[in-house]
């Protein structure tokens, strides 16, 4: 049984920080690739940032420069680290692992879109101008 539950999440102010955690039981954490989604109110899900089993990292334009995906394989926790937070940023973050093999070089285009994905329940987000 795979579980991804998120945490980190709450209220800043925009220029500000907040850190996200996804703890990961089963044995998916070292398995494929890992990544952040996020859904704002009244748009669909969207990809934040992406890490393989490697390390491999991508990050969607909104994302660059910004926001780090890391990963601690000892504590099975995936990580967002998001810096100069923007109210556009306000969204629920999920966390989520694929349930199979992906390349971090065609991830970013099927990922949990065309290929199956656990996620987590969410942790919401919300920056303020």
């Amino acid at each position: 049984q795979v579980q991804l539950v998120e945490s980190g999440g709450g209220l800043a102010q925009a220029g500000g920080s907040l850190r996200l955690s996804c703890a990961a039981s089963g044995s998916i954490f070292n398995s494929n690739p890992m990544g952040w989604y996020r859904q704002a109110p009244g748009k669909e899900r969207e990809l934040v940032a992406l890490i393989s089993t490697g390390n491999n990292l991508y990050y969607t334009d909104s994302a660059k420069g910004r926001f780090t995906i890391s990963r601690d394989n000892v504590r099975n926790t995936l990580y967002l680290q998001m810096n100069s937070l923007k109210p556009e940023d306000t969204a629920t973050y999920y966390c989520a692992a694929s349930k199979v093999p992906v390349s971090i070089i065609t991830a970013n285009e099927i990922m949990c879109k065309l290929t199956p994905c656990y996620w987590g329940q969410g942790t919401q987000v919300t920056v303020s101008s």
